[in-house]
């Protein structure tokens, strides 16, 4: 799937990428900016104490989340995820179960009004051919 990027969505990954030193795979920005970092590169994105973080939050003033890639649907969705506690990832013929650990991960994962729910399936069907995603 190719992806297209506007011009300001190009620039905020060529900032990111020279203040952290890490390498950006994929970003999505709505209400907050969402990073996908390549794999093994989240602790360079980070930065100590979280300081690349929050010196970006504080250039663009918005909220930013990091998830990791990975070439699994299962640990993909457990980086985008977190910190919400997920017991078990099922991918059946594109449907997607993800077994949440409590009610609280739960309510997590799904969101007000699902909207948690609708980054996450919209992040993922970017990378990985998956119809739907239900929490129980």
């Amino acid at each position: 799937m190719t992806r297209k990027y506007d011009s300001d969505l190009l620039k905020l990954m060529l900032v990111f990428e020279s203040m952290s030193g890490a390498k950006v795979k994929d970003c999505i920005s709505n209400d907050r900016i969402l990073f996908i970092i390549e794999e093994n590169e989240m602790g360079k994105a980070i930065g100590k104490n979280g300081a690349n973080i929050k010196k970006f939050e504080s250039k663009v003033k918005k909220k930013v989340k990091l998830a990791e890639f990975s070439q699994d649907v299962g640990q993909f969705l457990r980086n985008l995820a977190y910190p919400a506690e997920i017991l078990d990832v099922k991918n059946e013929e594109g449907i997607v179960t993800i077994h949440g650990k409590d009610t609280n991960a739960r309510a997590m994962l799904i969101g007000r009004e699902r909207q948690n729910l609708a980054h996450l399936t919209y992040a993922v069907k970017r990378y990985f051919d998956v119809k739907e995603i239900k929490v129980v």
